[in-house]
């Protein structure tokens, strides 16, 4: 596949690039975290703009409001989006980067064309149901029940783990919907509305003072079996569909951004000041982060393959775990070497001078949670291990 940039690829930069120029700063700074209802007005308004220019969805079809661009126009997006430092997907995370693409995938004509384009529009806001408590890195263990009473799927059980769900107005909720079958072939994929009975929202406290997770209790609650994605009991296809963008294209606009913050990084240890040198003066400093810097670049050469199968298949490939575990990983030791290279200003959760540092720890504290998130580390390996690289399985 040919991923060199045309005449038109470098014309749509130059309109793109104008735009975020002159909207990024007009957007203004992001919300307090603890202020659920600013960052659903910040987050949504922003993707309200993004959508009003042409720019929402950028590989999404075009007749569900997406742009239908090439696959060299989805990198030249991502390239200056992070190099504008447009503002965070934030609360639109599970609709854009994996509920929406499932949908696309998966979901009926009257599905795709009720969802897709509110989505894109920022109107709704998806929070995901997968993970249970005795059913984290086990995902098919799940017990959530779903029967079937006249035209209604009547639900009951405990979710956790639940990603925006205080301000969610809808999720994609794994359900087992026949008790009797193997654990992996009973499960179902719907789509259920939070404003419905039976529904409670029990927030749960990070260690960056936040909750934009949640656990989710469900006591009969009525949802219409129109709203099942797929057929009855084929949910876990449809599961790894999802976890397929998750684990792959999801994190694309984050890979540049972090090769983004590598550059900024350099930038600001020729300015930090250590003894009578700056930062950079330190060989051993110079030598982690170009080594860094390489590992991001070849970090960036893995998700072309991954969007490239995306353009021909209509989803990512196996390899999407791969890039998951590589990034999650990776993403966590340039965090940490940024707090080492503020050093005593990282003690601070608040920006000090011109130093990012509160920024930058903040971000580093969300890293730890990014190796468990979409299935563990150790999870990827075993994915990597079995599926990709076809090795035997561990007894059991």
């Amino acid at each position: 596949m040919d991923l060199r940039y045309s005449d038109a690829d470098e014309k749509f930069r130059h309109e793109l690039r104008s735009w975020l120029e002159a909207e990024v700063p007009l957007h203004g700074a992001p919300p307090d975290r603890s202020d659920w209802d600013a960052r659903r007005v910040y987050d949504s308004g922003w993707q309200g703009k993004l959508f009003e220019a042409g720019y929402a969805g950028v590989n999404w079809p075009a007749e569900y409001g997406g742009r239908g661009a090439t696959l060299t126009e989805e990198l030249v997006y991502y390239e200056e989006y992070a190099r504008a430092k447009a503002p965070y997907v934030g609360m639109n995370f599970v609709g854009l980067r994996h509920g929406g693409p499932t949908l696309i995938a998966e979901g009926s004509e009257l599905q795709k064309s009720e969802h897709l384009p509110r989505i894109l529009r920022g109107e709704e806001i998806w929070c995901q149901g997968f993970s249970e408590p005795n059913a984290g890195s086990d995902l098919a263990a799940l017990k959530t029940t779903a029967e079937r009473d006249g035209d209604d799927y009547v639900i009951n059980g405990h979710k956790i783990w639940t990603s925006f769900a205080q301000k969610a107005d809808l999720c994609e909720l794994l359900v087992r919907t026949d008790p009797a079958a193997s654990k992996h072939r009973g499960i179902s994929w719907v789509v259920m509305p939070m404003d419905l009975p039976g529904i409670s929202i029990q927030p749960l406290d990070t260690i960056r003072g936040e909750s934009d997770f949640a656990e989710m209790f469900l006591e009969n609650v009525r949802v219409p079996c129109e709203n099942l994605v797929g057929e009855e009991n084929d949910g876990w296809r449809i599961t790894n569909v999802t976890l397929r963008f998750e684990r792959g294209s999801a994190w694309a606009q984050d890979i540049y951004e972090l090769k983004e913050f590598l550059s900024d990084l350099s930038i600001l240890a020729r300015k930090i000041t250590r003894h009578d040198a700056t930062a950079w003066d330190d060989i051993g400093l110079r030598r982690e982060a170009g080594h860094l810097a390489a590992e991001a670049d070849a970090l960036w050469a893995m998700m072309k393959w991954q969007l490239g199968e995306v353009a021909r298949t209509g989803m990512p490939g196996l390899g999407g775990s791969a890039l998951k575990l590589a990034f999650t990983e990776l993403n966590q030791r340039v965090y940490e070497f940024g707090t080492r290279l503020m050093a005593r200003a990282s003690l601070s959760r608040n920006d000090l001078a011109d130093l990012p540092n509160g920024r930058t720890v903040d971000t580093f504290l969300n890293t730890l949670s990014l190796t468990i998130a979409a299935g563990s580390s150790q999870v990827q390996r075993n994915i990597v291990s079995e599926r990709i690289l076809e090795m035997p399985r561990e007894p059991r």
